[in-house]
């Protein structure tokens, strides 16, 4: 799995797949199969992979397609969210820590997002946070003071000026 430090998002489109990858340390009883699920951040859990989420549990890397899940399973359709990936093994989602059997893991956090069409500039397309902002300068309540303590400071230091030179 990538350093968790790292953020990944993947496109909820056709002809994109998803690749997770893991390696297997101080395993001595291999699993006999593998469960792989990604939590949303709506609370709902969805399989991964081909095989509704359960792989042999020699597997080193599950290939997903979210784009052909979602069109195979409509009633619980892919958020655009960040994800939490689940992989345990026989004991379950909850199984206590064994010597040399698998751990469940919860470490790996991805987001998922589906692109949106290319809109040209030149069909009228504006930013709504940034197009004509000088036209819409508003003044502020802070301005006028602003304005009047720049004016003071000015005008105190001719003041200053003026008894020295006298």
């Amino acid at each position: 799995m990538p350093p968790l430090q790292s953020a990944s998002y993947y496109k909820i489109a056709p002809s994109e797949y998803i690749t997770f990858g893991w390696n297997f340390s101080s395993i001595i009883v291999t699993p006999t199969a593998l469960t792989v699920a990604a939590v949303g951040a709506n609370g709902y859990t969805y399989p991964v992979g081909p095989t509704d989420g359960v792989i042999p549990g020699t597997a080193q890397s599950v290939v997903w397609y979210p784009y052909g899940y979602q069109a195979a399973a409509p009633s619980l359709p892919l958020v655009q969210a960040s994800y939490t990936l689940h992989i345990w093994a026989d004991g379950g989602p909850s199984a206590f820590p064994t010597p040399g059997y698998l751990a469940p893991n919860s470490g790996l956090v991805f987001s998922m997002y589906t692109p949106q069409a290319y809109t040209p500039l030149t069909s009228g397309w504006q930013c709504a946070g940034c197009s004509g902002a000088l036209p819409q300068l508003k003044i502020d309540s802070a301005l006028p003071g602003v304005v009047a303590m720049i004016v003071i400071m000015l005008l105190s230091g001719f003041t200053t000026l003026r008894r020295v030179w006298d």
